[in-house]
């Protein structure tokens, strides 16, 4: 009795198992690849909310300011990086300006601490608002635009807003 023929070629033992571990093996560093990119935008859209919150609150401070006139000309929002408790001041007609710009500062700093991670600011005279830092705010007390700088901490190192005001 002839014996059947096999189907199989010769030599190709395994050659398909041996595709699906490469297969396999590529779809699995696509998916880390993948996953690497994902944290890299949440690392990305993480610091672009932190730098969005302390624009809006720079932004806020300058608004104060330009509301409270007079004590910009009188340079009361000059050099504030201490926040001092200010009472019986909530009304415009029963705070003088000078109280006005430190019980705007009060409130932009207690705002500052509770939205940014380790948030803190000040406002000064200075000639080169973009620069400074968290402990040194580096005002030089020149120039004829206040600066509202923002100091946050952001992956173990301090980041920085500066705006210029010319209210």
């Amino acid at each position: 009795m002839a014996r059947p023929r096999s189907s199989r070629i010769p030599g190709q033992r395994g050659i398909a198992l041996m595709e699906a571990l490469v297969a396999i093996l590529l779809l699995s560093i696509c998916a880390l690849a993948y996953a690497g990119l994902q944290l890299r935008g949440l690392s990305a859209n993480s610091s672009s909310m932190w730098r969005s919150k302390a624009t809006m609150l720079a932004y806020e401070m300058a608004d104060r300011m330009r509301a409270n006139r007079g004590a910009v000309s009188n340079g009361d929002y000059n050099a504030l990086s201490v926040p001092q408790v200010i009472n019986n001041c909530g009304s415009t007609s029963s705070c003088a300006p000078a109280r006005m710009a430190l019980l705007d500062y009060s409130l932009w700093s207690a705002t500052l601490a509770t939205e940014l991670p380790g948030g803190t600011g000040v406002v000064c005279l200075d000639s080169s608002p973009d620069d400074g830092d968290a402990s040194a705010a580096a005002c030089d007390g020149a120039g004829s635009m206040l600066a509202v700088k923002v100091f946050w901490s952001e992956r173990g190192s301090t980041a920085r807003l500066a705006v210029a005001v010319r209210p």
